[in-house]
């Protein structure tokens, strides 16, 4: 470039030259220092799943749906009680049970699985009132999942004297609204280790994607 006073070229500082260069490069080179985190947080991510094989992540059986749903409330007396789980079910090592408000089983025809659903039908209609479903299944790894729910009945053709007879046994009174103590008190933690394991894998990809990233960034401010 000429000078506009001397018409000659002026001079560029060869520091001043090599400066821009320098700057030039930089984004290109943390761009890659970027790219090669996110690759390597992605290899690390696919071989940590990889070496959680589904039967570790997936060991303990759950239940995935109920018939009569939990809590529910229902206008007509239920036919029997439907259960679906997370794995198939032995049909030897399957139990399920229904009691009413006050304790007493409600007679039922043995369990019936098929798959991963286990069923039983009610042998007699069932009355207005609260009943308990307990049930207790095998898992694939040998462990044992119980748990319990609760719906009620609350039919409004049913008659009063159709409901449940409360006895006013001084001994009785504070049980029927409680747990029975046959029945497990709530479904077990176990169900959960294997969303917990897959959930944990994510979220160390993320932050090791996140982490390269933010230093990326940090090296790129400092540098310019």
């Amino acid at each position: 470039m000429a000078s506009p006073i001397l018409g000659v070229p002026a001079a560029r500082p060869e520091g001043i030259m090599n400066h821009m260069h320098d700057t030039d490069l930089l984004p290109d080179a943390h761009r890659r220092g970027l790219f090669r985190r996110i690759g390597l947080a992605t290899a690390l991510t696919v071989v940590l799943m990889a070496l959680v094989p589904p039967g570790a992540a997936w060991a303990h059986n759950a239940l995935t749906e109920a018939t009569p749903a939990k809590n529910a409330t229902l206008e007509k007396a239920p036919a029997g009680v439907e259960l679906r789980f997370l794995q198939k079910l032995d049909p030897d090592d399957t139990t399920i049970t229904v009691t009413g408000a006050d304790r007493k089983a409600v007679a039922t025809s043995p369990p019936a699985v098929d798959g991963a659903t286990g069923s039983v039908t009610f042998t007699e209609p069932l009355t207005n009132g609260e009943y308990t479903v307990a049930y207790r299944v095998a898992s694939r790894d040998g462990h044992k999942v119980q748990g319990s729910y609760r719906f009620t009945v609350a039919d409004p053709a049913s008659t009063a004297s159709a409901a449940p007879p409360v006895t006013t046994s001084p001994s009785a009174a504070p049980v029927a609204a409680g747990t029975p103590a046959t029945q497990p008190a709530a479904e077990t933690t176990s169900t959960t280790s294997g969303p917990m394991v897959i959930a944990g894998l994510g979220t160390a990809g993320v932050l090791l994607v996140a982490g390269g990233y933010w230093f990326a960034r940090r090296r790129r401010t400092h540098s310019s």
